[in-house]
């Protein structure tokens, strides 16, 4: 259709920083060996965008790195996402990155119960910034980082077009190098020291230095994903 413009994310990308982020964040917590769990709600290849740049991230920081996941087959079931973070957080798993729609909120409220108990474990928000939902106490918040994606300056994209007269109808890729995804600094806990080092390797991935894969199937022939997932590409 030539007056539709349409947007597909670089997911893998902001997923990246967040992975990197919760891994650093462990890494300054003291944490030796710590494992992380990924949520998805209905295997397919966009989720494992998310789930791979989230696998890449942490390997980056802990390159045997433990990390499990699960999907719901579902988008709305957050008491399906909420029964396995209590599972994985009872065995010391320190942060879980759900991209499962509504299911992935469950994630957030089991982490909110523990952090509320003095646990140390962490839900990682997707799409928007999930910080204020993630909020149990003050301006504390389970939900360590999220990874975002900029829908804003993809609106921007078309009204400045429209308003050029550059508008051309086809499908746009939204990147890191576009603003069009990346993680939130909202939570006052994410380490300064973190937030620097997240930022350097943003500068990595816009500059190609830093090349990311997409699919599992090159992830794991490339050794940067373990074997044992349950990513599908298709």
């Amino acid at each position: 259709h030539p007056n539709v413009m349409e947007f597909i994310y670089s997911e893998e990308e902001g997923s990246y920083l967040v992975g990197l982020a919760a891994a650093l964040q462990a890494k300054e917590d003291g944490i030796a060996n710590p494992r992380f769990g990924f949520i998805g709600g209905v295997p397919g290849s966009t989720i494992t965008k998310f789930e791979m740049g989230y696998v890449q991230g942490i390997r980056s920081v802990f390159p045997n790195a433990q990390i499990i996941d699960y999907y719901a087959n579902d988008w709305g079931k957050p008491e399906l996402a909420k029964a396995q973070a209590k599972n994985w957080f009872d065995s010391g798993v320190y942060a879980i990155f759900s991209a499962a729609g509504g299911t992935g909120n469950g994630t957030i409220a089991q982490a909110k119960e523990y952090r509320a108990q003095g646990k140390n474990v962490w839900a990682i928000g997707v799409d928007s910034d999930q910080y204020e939902e993630g909020i149990y106490s003050g301006t504390k918040s389970a939900v360590l980082t999220s990874m975002l994606k900029r829908v804003e300056n993809s609106s921007l994209h078309v009204l400045n077009a429209v308003a050029d007269g550059t508008f051309k109808g086809g499908v746009i890729q939204m990147g890191m190098v576009d603003d069009g995804v990346g993680y939130s600094t909202a939570n006052p806990e994410l380490s300064k020291k973190v937030i620097e080092a997240v930022e350097k390797a943003k500068a990595d991935v816009i500059s190609g230095k830093v090349k990311l894969y997409k699919t599992y199937k090159d992830a794991l022939a490339a050794g940067a994903a373990p074997a044992g997932l349950a990513a599908l590409d298709d």
